[in-house]
């Protein structure tokens, strides 16, 4: 690999030669009665010759999905979390324009590449350096950074040189906008965190469990616990009201008593987690705000969604919001069956709803 390079924003807000790249942002959103909201909206771009992704394999894609060695796929999910809902959109294909990834700042306007979907197109717009625009199904949010990007490691890179990612948040995004749940739309308000990863590495078998936390007194909070077949990985990275980041690689990250098993896969997700980060002072009790967040990708299951927090930091009680990602939890499940399932339902309904005669 050559030399390990600096982060520099807001040029590398943009793509990358890479295998893999995505760009992750989630949220916590209010409506004006209070009601409490959150999203999760993620864009993929991989090399389809080298990802190693199953079910996504250099054979099974049609031609016209493969005009450059980059194919694309995106995931997003808006939960509704007073009436124990959500909506989620998992595109398997994702098509973009022309003119993607072409501007000085970052631009993707894309589609599901399913064709009974609609055309609404989304986007992932940097509308100035830092600040962005966000449109799916089911979201249209603007987004605006109020803090230095947290560089994760400390300068932004994460691993060996020969397996490792860059890596940045934006950790502090003021929101407001529009969500649709239903057919209705709701002005919300919020914030929300970004990150933006890009790698050499293929897709493995490896389970990780990650948490973004936002606390009331100004701290964000990235932490996660990587297990690979050699062993496990920490990091955590903090940034305080001030804009100050720290770095640490030890933490206790132990699941409760708290468990979710899904119907589809099997997979159990422990819902609870207490975390010490004792370098740093920090206890961190954490507790879903949903259950039912798994999304189903091909043969990735994971788990995504909102977390409430409490916390103490050198002694100092703090509450607060954050998200977990739970990826690599044992499933049993057939991927053929879900997939076939799933669209069935889907296909007969739009095909009826195409051909009803007046």
């Amino acid at each position: 690999m050559d030399e390990i390079k600096p982060i520099v924003l807001p040029k590398d807000n943009g793509p990358h030669d890479f295998i893999i790249e995505w760009w992750y942002f989630n949220g916590h959103l209010y409506d004006k009665g209070g009601k409490e909201y959150s999203f999760m909206d993620c864009f993929f771009k991989v090399n389809i010759n080298k990802v190693n992704i199953p079910h996504i394999l250099p054979h099974l894609i049609e031609d016209h999905f493969k005009n450059g060695e980059y194919i694309h796929f995106a995931h997003s999910v808006i939960s509704d979390i007073s009436n124990k809902k959500n909506y989620k959109e998992i595109q398997h294909i994702s098509l973009i324009s022309k003119d993607s990834f072409t501007k000085e700042l970052l631009y993707i306007n894309y589609k599901n590449g399913n064709f009974l979907e609609s055309t609404l197109n989304s986007e992932i717009i940097e509308t100035t350096p830092n600040n962005f625009n966000l449109k799916t199904k089911h979201l249209n949010l603007d987004l605006e950074s109020k803090k230095n990007p947290l560089l994760e490691g400390g300068h932004g890179y994460v691993g060996t040189p020969e397996a490792g990612s860059y890596y940045y948040s934006l950790t502090d995004l003021k929101v407001s906008g529009k969500i649709d749940i239903e057919g209705k739309e709701i002005e919300v308000e919020g914030y929300a965190w970004m990150d933006h990863q890009w790698a050499n590495t293929v897709y493995k078998k490896d389970k990780w469990t990650w948490f973004s936390f936002h606390l009331e007194n100004g701290t964000e909070i990235m932490c996660v616990e990587y297990a690979t077949g050699i062993g496990v990985d920490i990091l955590v990275n903090t940034i305080d009201k001030e804009g100050n980041q720290n770095q640490y690689k030890k933490a206790k990250i132990q699941p409760g008593k708290k468990v979710w098993k899904s119907d589809k896969t099997k997979a159990e997700y422990p819902m609870s987690w207490i975390i010490e980060i004792e370098e740093a002072g920090i206890l961190i009790d954490t507790t879903s705000e949903a259950k039912d967040q798994e999304m189903i990708f091909g043969q990735i299951n994971y788990w995504e969604g909102p977390m409430r927090v409490k916390a103490k930091i050198n002694g100092q009680k703090a509450k607060g919001k954050g998200f977990m990602e739970l990826v690599g939890y044992p499933s049993n499940y057939n991927y053929l069956f879900i997939a076939g399932e799933e669209i069935e339902e889907d296909f007969f309904t739009k095909v009826k709803k195409l051909f009803k005669r007046k």
